[in-house]
């Protein structure tokens, strides 16, 4: 019963010896796909990121002039309504418009009467800032989303040029006054 149990134990060692190398090599099989799969991974999102970078709008010198130009912070608009315009962090000339709980990445365009105005092309809707005040627009559909937007430096000047408006009319009327009284003044000594 010895040898029966000595052959028995010698058959399974061997097989255990057999098996071992399997073993490890199913170990390697399943670790092999995982070190696969990670480094997959890490390339896809270099590739995403890379893409992310080249579907980020490419902005000219002139688009960043505009950029300057484009009043950031809060506007106050119509119907108690109110529009975010937001500098994008680490992308230069890129805005975040906000309005209504939607927010709309815009980039600068040139125009040629002066007004700053920003697309989301992708969104169909465009911020437009001048001088008086800015609106945001659906150019899809061709309407205004909300208008009479005014930040504090557009509510400044509005308030300067209307001041400015007052002093000339009152100095018109001055003036208008002032040449009457002497248009009379020589009438009168020409009567006598």
């Amino acid at each position: 019963m010895k040898s029966i149990a000595s052959s028995l134990f010698a058959t399974l060692a061997m097989g255990a010896t057999l098996l071992a190398p399997s073993v490890a090599g199913a170990a390697d099989a399943v670790a092999k796909p995982a070190a696969k799969a990670a480094t997959a991974k890490k390339k896809d999102e270099t590739k995403g990121l890379a893409l992310a970078k080249q579907t980020v709008q490419q902005i000219s010198d002139a688009q960043l002039k505009v950029a300057d130009r484009v009043l950031t912070g809060d506007a106050a608009c119509e119907f108690n309504q109110t529009v975010s315009v937001l500098p994008v962090k680490d992308t230069a000339g890129h805005f975040h418009v906000v309005f209504k709980k939607v927010t709309y990445t815009m980039v600068p365009e040139e125009t040629t009467t002066g007004a700053v105005r920003l697309e989301d092309k992708k969104a169909g809707v465009t911020w437009l800032q001048i001088p008086a005040k800015s609106m945001l627009l659906n150019t899809r559909i061709g309407q205004r989303m909300v208008d009479s937007c005014m930040h504090s430096e557009q509510t400044a000047a509005v308030a300067a040029v209307e001041a400015a408006a007052r002093s000339a009319a009152a100095a018109s009327a001055a003036s208008a006054a002032s040449a009457a009284s002497a248009a009379g003044a020589a009438s009168a000594a020409g009567k006598n």
